[in-house]
């Protein structure tokens, strides 16, 4: 009996290191479905006057060209960047993002990012009109 468990316990260790080195391989792809693209384009488009106000204030200047190559997948959000959340009716339009993600605002562009590492995930680049 001790000779089959050892036996065993031989071959599932290694099987069980495999697969826990595997499944942390593993990162999660969340993009922008092509669902959320068409509703917040169009949010953006209908709502054009709203975006465009700038109630007196000058025009923002947008980000340096340093920071904003940062702005790219996969990298993580720069640290002080200023962000802005999506307007509340146009959350209440999408779905929920994916466990963990935020929708976000930074200089004109929408980002979907992980809550806990604050990489990108995805980018809208041309939604929002200035």
């Amino acid at each position: 009996m001790k000779m089959m468990f050892s036996r065993l316990l031989v071959l599932l260790v290694p099987l069980l290191l495999l697969s826990s080195q595997s499944l942390a391989d593993v990162s999660i792809e969340a993009v922008f479905s092509k669902g959320e693209i068409d509703i917040i384009t169009t949010w953006y488009q209908d709502h054009r006057a709203t975006s465009e106000r700038t109630n007196g204030r000058k025009k923002p200047k947008g980000l340096p060209p340093g920071i904003d190559k940062n702005l790219a997948r996969g990298k993580p959000l720069p640290p002080g960047i200023a962000k802005q959340v999506l307007p509340q009716q146009l959350i209440a339009m999408l779905p929920p993002p994916p466990h963990g993600f935020d929708r976000i605002i930074v200089d004109g562009k929408v980002l979907l990012v992980d809550a806990a590492t604050r990489v990108i995930h995805d980018i809208l680049a041309d939604v929002i009109l200035h």
